[in-house]
C-alpha cells in the first residue's frame, strides 16, 4: 500500500516524459524535497527519475520557474517543491510565521527587532525585481547558517511569511526572491483557507500519499504541529473520510482511507535520492523495511559506513543495497564508489538489474561511463 501510494511499481520509460507526468508525481507526493548537495544531481530532480524514468529535467525546471509554471518553492516537510493547490493550503503557515510563531528562532526575531530593515528589503525587490541574498550589500553568508548576515535572515522571514517567493535558481543554485504577487497566479492568492480545514486537507494530502500510516506519519509529512494534526485526524475519523486500522507489529495504530485495497505484490525498481518521501521519515522506513537510514554527508570521513551520498536500492518491495555515487562530470563517468547490501540480499540476485539501473541513471545524467565494483567487492 505504502509503494503504490508512493507511485512505484508502474511502467516507466514506454513513451515521453511532460509536464503532465511530472505534475502528477508532484500531485501525488504532496511535495518534493529540495537539496543543494550537487555530487550527483540536485536531489529535487530524482523522485521524478524514480517514479517515471528518464525524463528531461529542463520540464522540471519551467513548471517550477518558466513563465507557464505550476509549482512553488516553500517550508513543507522541509524546503520544498509544491503545487499551487498545496501553497495554497499552508497560507496558515505563512501567516503564523508573520507573527513569529511556527520558524526558526532567528527569522522570528527579526521582524520583531529590525522590522525597518525587513521593509528596506520588502522595498528593494518590489522596485528592483526578483533579487538574490548576494545582490544586497554585506548579505553574503560566511560559511555557517549563524553566519547568515541580518539582509539574509530579512530574505528568510519574506519567505516564510509569504510575502516573497523563489523566482528561479541561478545556476549556483542561489534563489532569486520576487514579490509573491509577480510569481504566484492570482486566482491562488485570492484563496483564503481557514486553519482546520488547512489542515485536514493536508493530512488528507499526507496519506494519500503514504497509503497507510500512523499519527506520527502523517504529521511528520507536512510538518504540523501535535494539536493540529491530532484535532484533523480526529475529525477526519469522525467523518469516516478516513478509518483507524491495526498492523502487525507496529505499536501504534494506523490510519488509510477507505475503500482501500493491498496490492497482491509490490513491482518495481527504483534508485532512491536520499531524501525521497518514502524514506525521508527513518523510524517509519525502519518500521516498513527494517532499513535503517542514516544520511553521512555531515559525518566526518572516517566514521562513514555506506559512504557520502548513498542511494538506496528499492527492487520489489524491499530495499535490497545502498550504493555511493558520484557524478564525475569531468571524466563524464558515473562512479560507484561502493556498494552495501541489506543483510537478506546477495550479489547474484541484483547484479544484473543494478547495473541496468546504474547505466540508466549515468545515460539520464549525460555520463558516457559507468565505474562499478566488481560484484564479489560489494560488502
Amino acid at each position: 500500500m505504502a509503494l503504490a501510494a508512493q507511485g512505484f511499481g508502474n511502467n516507466m520509460g514506454t513513451g515521453v516524459v511532460g509536464r503532465r507526468a511530472i505534475a502528477s508525481v508532484v500531485a501525488r507526493l504532496g511535495c518534493v524535497q529540495i537539496d543543494s548537495v550537487n555530487v550527483l544531481i540536485r536531489s529535487h530532480y530524482l523522485p521524478f527519475f524514480s517514479r517515471l524514468g528518464a525524463y528531461d529535467t529542463a520540464t522540471l525546471d519551467d513548471l517550477l520557474y518558466g513563465r507557464r509554471r505550476a509549482f512553488a518553492e516553500y517550508w513543507a516537510h522541509e524546503a520544498s517543491i509544491v503545487d499551487f493547490d498545496r501553497w495554497a493550503l499552508l497560507r496558515w503557515r505563512m501567516e503564523r510565521a508573520r507573527s513569529g510563531r511556527g520558524t526558526w528562532n532567528r527569522v522570528a526575531r527579526i521582524n520583531a527587532t529590525q522590522p525597518d530593515l525587513v521593509e528596506r528589503v520588502r522595498r528593494r525587490i518590489e522596485t528592483d525585481g526578483a533579487l538574490t541574498a548576494s545582490d544586497f550589500a554585506d548579505a553574503r553568508s560566511q560559511g555557517s547558517w549563524w553566519a547568515w548576515s541580518d539582509v539574509k535572515v530579512a530574505l528568510e522571514f519574506l519567505f516564510w511569511a509569504g510575502i516573497v517567493t523563489t523566482r528561479r535558481r541561478r545556476p549556483s543554485f542561489e534563489r532569486e526572491y520576487d514579490l509573491v504577487g509577480r510569481v504566484i497566479p492570482s486566482e491562488v492568492l485570492a484563496r483564503r483557507i481557514d486553519e482546520p480545514h488547512a489542515h485536514r486537507e493536508l493530512m488528507l494530502a499526507a496519506l494519500r500519499a503514504l497509503g497507510i500510516a500512523t499519527e506520527s506519519d502523517l504529521r511528520d509529512y507536512f510538518r504540523l504541529d501535535v494539536a493540529d494534526a491530532r484535532r484533523a485526524l480526529a475529525s477526519l475519523v469522525e467523518e469516516n473520510n478516513v478509518v483507524r486500522i491495526g498492523v502487525e507489529s507496529w505499536k501504534a495504530p494506523a490510519y488509510a482511507i477507505p475503500p482501500f485495497r493491498i496490492p497482491r505484490k509490490s513491482l518495481g525498481r527504483a534508485l532512491l535520492s536520499p531524501f525521497d518521501n518514502l524514506i525521508w521519515n527513518r523510524p517509519r522506513a525502519q518500521r516498513l523495511f527494517a532499513f535503517d537510514f542514516r544520511l553521512e554527508i555531515y559525518t566526518p570521513p572516517a566514521k562513514r559506513v555506506h559512504g557520502y551520498y548513498v542511494l538506496p536500492y528499492l527492487v520489489d518491495g524491499r530495499l535490497v543495497a545502498r550504493i555511493d555515487l558520484k557524478n564525475d562530470r569531468a571524466a563524464s563517468t558515473l562512479r560507484a564508489h561502493a556498494v552495501h547490501l541489506e543483510h537478506h540480499t546477495r550479489p547474484p540476485a541484483i547484479s544484473t538489474a543494478l547495473e541496468t539501473d546504474l547505466r540508466a541513471l549515468a545515460t539520464w545524467l549525460g555520463a558516457a561511463r559507468l565505474a562499478l565494483p566488481p560484484a564479489k567487492s560489494w560488502k
